[in-house]
């Protein structure tokens, strides 16, 4: 799915990120199973979570297919493209729009261990290869 695909739904609420999140560890599950790993956390309705998957296959991050009277969910946005979604609404609203700001503010308040620097020093010079390619 193209990143104009993604950024073009409309975004999940809290409750929903977090079906999404069972149903990204899970693949393609049905309500019940969802309902299940909910309740390890909260208590929640069977129902609600069945409202909250059915809303999300309207907004079209959820496709599904039936198995005898049962509905199988699967997600039609990979974590990752959803994550980058993420990443740059907080981009856009917290740092200005400003992708600098979201660096110092990571280095300054957790910092990065020197297996991070080298994987996230490598991730931007293979990126600049990409780029040069391009």
């Amino acid at each position: 799915m193209s990143k104009s695909k993604v950024l073009s739904k409309t975004p999940l609420s809290r409750g929903e990120r977090e079906v999404m999140e069972v149903i990204w560890d899970l693949g393609e599950v049905g309500v019940l199973p969802v309902t299940e790993v909910l309740n390890q956390r909260r208590p929640v309705a069977r129902n609600t979570v069945r409202t909250l998957m059915e809303r999300m296959k309207e907004k079209g991050w959820l496709t599904y297919r039936t198995q005898g009277r049962s509905y199988l969910y699967t997600a039609t946005v990979p974590r990752e493209e959803s994550l980058g979604q993420r990443v740059m609404d907080m981009v856009d609203k917290a740092c200005g729009g400003n992708p600098e700001k979201l660096m110092m503010a990571l280095l300054q308040y957790r910092g990065l261990s020197e297996d991070e620097t080298k994987r996230i020093r490598k991730m931007l010079d293979d990126a600049k290869k990409q780029q040069s390619i391009k």
